[in-house]
């Protein structure tokens, strides 16, 4: 099983997750603070984040992750969606963007 690292601003957890499964509902599965205002749909950007390592082994984004990607804050080369990538055989890791963060916490206000 590959392993996804994420990179939390206060924390770096590291968890085994299955093929085929998207960055967010392992995120989810694990507490990591990835936010989806629009529950996983590819309709907001709120789980933007930064692939760290692992990127070569994930396929292109389609124009529909392109599209939300163009919302997002701090936009970088290695940027993509959470709910739109989906693990593969490689390990990767995984940089929680303030956006991401800030809506996670939003979603759980009883967690500030």
């Amino acid at each position: 099983m590959p392993k996804i690292r994420f990179i939390e601003p206060d924390r770096i957890l590291e968890v085994e997750a299955k093929a085929g499964d998207t960055l967010l509902e392992v995120a989810e599965e694990h507490g990591v603070k990835m936010g989806s205002a629009c529950g996983g749909v590819c309709a907001c950007s709120a789980c933007h984040c930064w692939i760290r390592a692992g990127l070569p082994s994930l396929p292109e984004a389609e124009d529909a992750e392109s599209d939300r990607l163009d919302m997002a804050f701090d936009v970088r080369p290695f940027s993509r969606l959470g709910c739109q990538v989906r693990v593969g055989t490689a390990d990767l890791t995984v940089e929680l963007t303030q956006e991401s963060i800030t809506t996670w916490f939003n979603e759980h206000p009883d967690q500030r």
